[in-house]
């Protein structure tokens, strides 16, 4: 049986074991985050929703999620 290899990196600030060659896009629908309401940004970089297919992740990236919220 082939042994799957995980890497560690800083998700909103926790640090996660996710599998090698994850796509951005493979965790955010694993985390169940919609694209609609949030701003992500990789090692301080904003992310352009139209690439996040494209982008492998990388051993010790930091990924932060904010959520857009409504207020008056």
């Amino acid at each position: 049986m082939k042994k799957i290899k995980k890497i560690k990196i800083k998700f909103n600030g926790k640090i996660k074991s996710i599998i090698k060659d994850c796509k951005l896009s493979e965790l955010l629908k694993l985390h169940k985050i919609p694209l609609k309401k949030v701003a992500i940004e990789i090692n301080e970089e904003i992310i352009d929703k139209k690439k996040i297919s494209k982008i492998k992740i990388k051993k010790n990236d930091k990924i932060e999620i904010v959520h857009f919220i409504g207020g008056g």
